[in-house]
């Protein structure tokens, strides 16, 4: 049954996928356009990320950022090269526009655990390494949930649970909520915020206490300021390696009844 769904999700794929760039085709290019006035070549941003099984491809994605580097060259933080336009189209998902490329190619599904940065992959406990079972996708449980205001712990939880409980009714659903959330404005990006903050792979626990109130208000669609992050990301936190952050998953039972609620 598991292979006939995973046959079906794959014809789903190529479908919506080709359909989305025919379809898209005049925002994509408006897109590209506005970002070659305002940015500059290049247009799109490329990067290796893993995807099925740990296999690496390249991601493709608009550019947001502009490559502002300190007077040693080195790059600085996010938050201080998201550019306004950039925050604009994370907001919407528009920078997500050409991974349906990548879906087309077969290196993504449409829904799916998004692909995280290769250098998170030794952090992973062989739990957590499972949400490579699945291809990567461009929306999934956890971005419905809180996208990335939320800590890596439950993100990863979150893909956990999809890959243990796939089916095409549940594809269906995140498509219906992610459609849902971009067209309401209430899928938060968190662009601004400091990395340190949802990053708590190997991070004492008592911090989750700090992400959960943030990750809760962006859950629901309220603004968290930049200001609000970096106070966050300024609090002492123990980090200790690579702790095995099972702990910290989400009871699953009770993220799926407030999600079906939000739903």
């Amino acid at each position: 049954m598991r292979r006939t769904h995973l046959a079906i999700k794959r014809a789903i794929d190529i479908f919506g996928a080709g359909a989305g760039l025919l379809l898209l085709a005049p925002v994509i290019v408006s897109v590209a356009a506005l970002i070659r006035w305002r940015l500059g070549r290049p247009v799109f941003f490329m990067q290796v990320r893993p995807g099925y099984k740990g296999r690496l491809f390249k991601l493709v994605k608009f550019r947001t950022m502009r490559d502002a580097r300190d007077a040693e060259g080195n790059l600085l933080p996010d938050d201080q090269r998201l550019t306004p336009l950039g925050r604009f189209l994370r907001h919407w998902s528009l920078d997500e526009l050409p991974e349906l490329w990548n879906v087309l190619r077969g290196d993504m599904s449409l829904v799916g655990p998004r692909p995280l940065l290769v250098e998170y992959l030794p952090r992973y406990t062989p739990r957590q390494a499972k949400r490579h079972d699945m291809r990567p996708g461009i929306t999934g449980l956890a971005q419905i949930m809180g996208r990335n205001a939320i800590p890596f712990s439950r993100r990863i939880a979150w893909d956990l649970y999809y890959v243990e409980h796939f089916s095409i009714w549940l594809d269906l659903k995140i498509l219906w909520m992610t459609v849902f959330r971009v067209s309401s404005g209430t899928l938060y990006d968190g662009a601004g915020q400091d990395v340190r903050v949802v990053d708590d792979l190997g991070l004492h626990p008592g911090h989750e206490t700090w992400t959960r109130i943030l990750s809760e208000r962006a859950t629901r669609g309220e603004r968290i300021e930049p200001d609000e992050w970096k106070r966050l990301a300024e609090r002492p936190v123990a980090r200790d390696g690579v702790g095995d952050s099972k702990s910290l998953e989400p009871s699953v039972a009770s993220e799926e009844r407030r999600w079906r609620k939000s739903a």
